[in-house]
């Protein structure tokens, strides 16, 4: 039979374990020149910038940044994953550490003012189109002639 005094230590230690268990608080925050535009992290919308996002994880991430007056921003972010979130020291950060550990970052992000294509613009981009998908057309048609003379 175990011993009471083992025991009554053993649940102290645990709950000391539980209580200062640490654990870490990730915060994105995402800034615009000018300020007032609505960005989609991921294809969710989080808000108008400045905004502040709690995140679970690091990696890749798709902006997307709209504001009236202004060209869409559509772009990928990496999120580097700092070395208390790498194995092991990830374990020791998130369980074992007595504290919180608070990692923040800061995107910031410069719009550009929507300026209306010229006539002659559309007209030049349309016409590099049609030649693109030319070009694609009489590859297709090159390998399906290739195929059929198998």
């Amino acid at each position: 039979m175990l011993n009471m005094n083992y025991l009554s230590g053993l649940s102290a230690v645990i709950c000391l374990m539980v209580f200062l268990a640490g654990c870490v608080e990730r915060k994105l925050t995402i800034v615009t020149d000018p300020p007032a535009a609505v960005v989609w992290l991921n294809d969710e919308e989080i808000g108008v910038t400045p905004v502040t996002v709690n995140f679970n994880w690091y990696g890749d991430y798709t902006v997307r940044i709209e504001k009236p007056g202004y060209d869409i921003l559509n772009t990928h972010q990496l999120l580097q994953r700092p070395a208390h979130d790498r194995f092991p020291l990830d374990f020791f950060a998130e369980v074992l550490w007595p504290g919180a550990i608070k990692d923040s970052y800061t995107w910031t992000f410069d719009l550009e003012p929507y300026q209306q294509a010229s006539s002659a613009e559309l007209i030049e981009q349309a016409n590099q189109m049609r030649e693109n998908a030319n070009n694609e057309l009489g590859k297709i048609a090159v390998e399906i002639l290739e195929e059929e003379q198998k």
